[in-house]
């Protein structure tokens, strides 16, 4: 008998896909089948973000890979037990220590507050790992819930006592929370000295968040950018995200 192979099937009017487009069951069988595949294909690429709580339920499972995309700095000021740490806004460093995982096993990710993590995500996820969780909030948000962390800080962290002592007798303070590998803070960067320059009654605190991650804590700060202004030594305004110069101003009018 001789073998007949599905793409080169040739009938006696029709060949190959005219045949199947000829063919009602044919057709409904190959329609079935390419479902089928592509379905297979979804599932087996899943990507979620979970609370700290969950996540650190998750990372007890043995067979779960962890995965922290933060800067080696970053990394050193503190982080979660048996991470690997790859630099995220290092590409080559990232594609390189990534290579030693395993795709077909869950790979738990998280940065300092969410950004970093959800961009290494889809990455992981476009070439071929099969389950991403994500730390919602980051590493900030495992601090805030009294979470286990590993590591010994290389500065001191600033405590609230000295912070307080930084903004005490100035009239108007406003207060960067950012790091220096952080692209929206870059981003910020012109229109907060724009700002300054105008208004040189205001102090600029600038507050590494890559370091300080203590005091963020204790002021409620949950992601980068993050500015705070004050009066007189009290809170007035608070904004997560880029601010232009406009709305700095606006900001300044309405808190004066």
């Amino acid at each position: 008998m001789k073998a007949v192979h599905f793409c080169a099937f040739h009938h006696k009017k029709y060949s190959g896909w005219l045949y199947l487009y000829k063919n009602k069951f044919m057709r409904c069988i190959y329609i079935i089948f390419i479902s089928f595949i592509l379905g297979c294909n979804t599932a087996a690429q899943t990507s979620t973000s979970v609370s700290a709580d969950e996540f650190e339920k998750g990372i007890a499972d043995k067979t779960v890979q962890l995965l922290d995309v933060r800067t080696a700095g970053e990394y050193r000021t503190g982080h979660l037990k048996g991470a690997l740490q790859a630099n995220w806004n290092n590409q080559t460093e990232f594609v390189s220590r990534t290579s030693a995982l395993d795709k077909n096993r869950p790979v738990y990710v998280y940065c300092l507050s969410g950004p970093r993590s959800s961009a290494a995500a889809d990455w992981l996820r476009s070439n071929g790992y099969t389950t991403i969780v994500e730390l919602n909030g980051g590493f900030s948000s495992w601090k805030r819930k009294g979470k286990p962390v590993e590591g010994t800080p290389d500065q001191k962290q600033l405590t609230l006592t000295d912070y307080q002592k930084q903004i005490a007798g100035k009239e108007y303070v406003l207060v960067d929370f950012g790091a220096e590998w952080c692209p929206p803070c870059k981003k910020m960067e012109p229109y907060l000295l724009s700002f300054i320059a105008a208004n040189p009654q205001i102090t600029l605190l600038k507050i590494d968040a890559g370091i300080h991650t203590e005091l963020m804590k204790q002021l409620n700060v949950e992601g980068i950018p993050t500015l705070l202004f004050l009066k007189n030594g009290t809170e007035t305004w608070r904004k997560n995200g880029v601010v232009e110069t406009e709305e700095l101003n606006a900001m300044f009018i309405t808190n004066k």
